[in-house]
């Protein structure tokens, strides 16, 4: 398939752009408490200009060192001394036909109270110390950090009116003064200037998601009483002189884009009429290019509806877009959008649909850096399969001064390195095709080895085929798809319906052996007399191994795959009761995955039993032990689905050792973790075998 409108240039303000893909602002954690790029930082951004983007667009970069930075790890404008390497990362940037945005930001309440005030101190105190003082920060924070949050020993955040914190953010929150309003605004401009003296080709203003400059324009965050609230001509005040002083400062042709959220999305949580919806989005677009902003930018929510802007792996691909072609169809400047777009086709569609003028792919190019060259070239692209792992993994990290990651992707981070090609034909077998067994043979097979792949089933992707049947996963089925392709592009050899065997193995006398065969499921002897049917896995579920339909169900366990099995077993008309010995459901679990699925299983009618702990399991009954009371209760159910997750399968690598066959293991046979832990496993030994 051609794609005439994805490769076709267009010009937002006097600047023309090669084609129509956007690598958009994600924060990634490459930076350092100056904020100067890293080197580490301009790899990143280069690789995706490598990799065909028309436009690359910075992480979130802050303009005020106090209160307006984002994280610790972060690029900023706010001092004259980031104009020179910023002018380097654009030479990096712009030497591959890219056109490189920089994105102006202050997070307001939606900052974290660590980060207020302290920025400045950490940026001497590193100097002074010369390293070693962040070397301790980041091995005091992740213990101290959490407990200087929940008992709230940290700084205000600002916002335009004091309010409630932001969700997710936490803290307190205070009005900004009026005198700080107008510094701020200045600092904004300032940004744009170093930005334009760097050589950049345009700024962008991150009026969304929650932040700062779209916290003036909602009615939630902005209360004030004075020129900079109440009617919405003083509430759009703030982000209208920034614009213009940008204007004057940087000169009219000076791109200037606004990244909008267009609808606060209250309503999509149950709760109508609070903040703004669509209508007044469009009406704040039409008024930004009135006030001469070159293009729009339209996203939705922010972080009190996070999964209307970030989305997990429920939602169809392409379901916003309707807010695109509403602002599209409004101005006549030109329309960038994200809209969960997963695939060329799906981008190629919208753009000849009119939803967009330029598709932003964001966690895409996380994914699969070279995303547009791929397309153009009809190679197979690594697909984004929303697993949210690239934002968990960045608020992890940032505790311990690492990045972000990905699932799909163990290289990002590691842009710089180069993949030495010395396999010389060495024979490998690798025993499983899941994530570990298909990512570590894609990998070797591309530094020259001869890869062979056992595998006992009858097709590849392992414990993600079962992760895929849940309902609305379907996406997770993306990451076999795409590794097995790219793995038979690459040389890769398979052998599906027989595993490995250290008979087999020593026949073929490989160089090494790897295994992957992953985990079983735990299941534990529960006392009683009941059915033996009548109790399963999650992973007998899942599989189709057993069917439970129109009856009643206890899942023991609430980690997402309970959840998940559970959410399947409502779909398939049962009642279920989730038991879950802690005191909070699916303890540790990334909240957006929490937020997406719960409301699922709530509208189902399934009930929850926190702090229960299954003791005995009878006919048509189980019995729970209260954890703290110890207080025991009978609970009917006539079906029983053990979801207590899973051991590591160290079988093989024993036989094969037995026999004396070098072997290394991989993924869940050697630790259970999710798919990104077997990725980055298989990354590991790949690069270094």
């Amino acid at each position: 398939m051609s794609y005439k409108m994805l490769s076709s240039p267009m010009k937002i303000g006097n600047v023309e752009i090669k084609n129509r893909v956007v690598l958009p602002p994600m924060l990634m954690g490459f930076g350092q408490f100056d904020g100067r790029p890293t080197e580490k930082m301009m790899n990143y951004y280069e690789e995706r200009a490598k990799g065909g983007a028309g436009i690359i667009m910075t992480e979130i970069t802050r303009v005020n060192d106090v209160n307006g930075a984002g994280a610790f790890a972060q690029l900023a404008v706010s001092h004259d001394y980031h104009i020179k390497p910023l002018a380097e990362m654009a030479k990096r940037i712009q030497r591959h036909g890219a056109k490189f945005f920089v994105q102006l930001h202050h997070p307001g309440r939606q900052n974290v109270g660590l980060l207020v005030g302290t920025v400045p101190l950490s940026i001497k105190a590193e100097q002074l110390t010369k390293g070693a003082y962040g070397k301790l920060l980041y091995k005091l924070t992740p213990a101290v950090g959490p407990i200087l949050l929940k008992h709230d020993i940290v700084p205000s955040s600002v916002a335009p009116s004091k309010c409630p914190p932001a969700y997710f953010a936490g803290g307190r929150v205070r009005a900004l003064k009026h005198s700080e309003i107008k510094e701020i605004e200045q600092q904004f401009i300032d940004g744009a200037v170093r930005v334009f003296k760097a050589g950049c080709d345009g700024v962008e203003l991150h009026s969304s998601h929650g932040y700062l400059l779209q916290q003036f324009l909602s009615p939630v965050t902005n209360q004030r009483t004075d020129e900079y609230g109440g009617s919405l001509e003083n509430r759009m005040r703030f982000i209208l002189n920034i614009i213009r002083g940008i204007k004057t400062e940087c000169g009219k042709n000076f791109p200037v884009i606004v990244r909008l959220t267009v609808d606060e999305c209250y309503s999509m949580i149950g709760q109508p009429g609070k903040g703004y919806d669509l209508e007044t989005g469009i009406e704040i677009a039409k008024r930004l290019e009135q006030a001469g902003v070159d293009a729009i930018d339209v996203s939705s929510a922010g972080y009190d509806t996070f999964n209307y802007w970030l989305e997990p792996v429920s939602f169809e691909p392409g379901w916003r877009k309707y807010m695109a072609k509403a602002v599209k169809d409004a101005v006549s400047i030109p329309v960038l959008a994200a809209n969960l777009i997963r695939s060329p086709e799906q981008a190629e569609q919208q753009l000849e649909e009119g939803v967009q003028d330029f598709v932003c792919l964001g966690r895409p190019q996380i994914a699969d850096p070279h995303w547009t060259n791929k397309a153009l070239e009809g190679k197979t692209v690594k697909r984004c399969i929303c697993c949210l792992n690239c934002i968990e993994s960045m608020q992890d990290n940032a505790y311990i001064g690492s990045h972000g990651e990905c699932s799909v992707n163990p290289f990002v981070g590691h842009e710089g390195e180069e993949l030495v090609r010395n396999g010389g034909n060495l024979r490998i077998l690798v025993a499983g095709a899941g994530p570990a067994g298909l990512l570590v043979s894609d990998i070797l097979a591309q530094r020259g080895f001869d890869v062979t792949v056992y595998e006992k089933s009858d097709k590849p992707g392992g414990q993600v085929n079962l992760a895929a049947v849940p309902p609305q996963k379907g996406k997770m089925e993306w990451f076999v798809e795409d590794a097995y392709k790219c793995c038979c592009e690459h040389g890769v050899k398979f052998v599906f319906g027989q595993p490995l065997t250290a008979e087999i193995a020593k026949s073929l006398n490989p160089y090494k052996v790897i295994s992957a065969v992953g985990s079983s499921p735990v299941r534990p002897d529960f006392p009683g007399k009941y059915d033996a049917e009548c109790v399963c896995t999650a992973e007998d579920i899942l599989s189709g191994k057993v069917s439970f339909e129109n009856c009643s169900v206890a899942v023991i366990g609430s980690g997402m795959t309970g959840l998940e099995t559970a959410h399947y077993l409502t779909e398939n008309g049962c009642m279920v009761k989730v038991v879950e010995m802690a005191s909070e459901l699916a303890p540790g679990t990334w909240m957006q995955h929490k937020d997406d699925i719960l409301p699922k299983l709530e509208s189902a009618g399934t009930e929850f039993m926190t702090g229960e702990k299954l003791c005995e399991i009878g006919n048509g009954y189980i019995v729970t032990e209260n954890v703290k009371t110890k207080q025991k209760k009978q609970v009917e159910c006539s079906r029983v689905v053990l979801s207590l997750g899973s051991r590591p399968d160290k079988s093989l690598a024993e036989e094969l050792e037995n026999a004396g066959i070098s072997v290394v293991s991989i993924g869940d046979c050697n630790k259970v973790g999710k798919i990104a832990d077997a990725t980055k496993s298989a990354y590991e030994v790949a690069v270094n075998l």
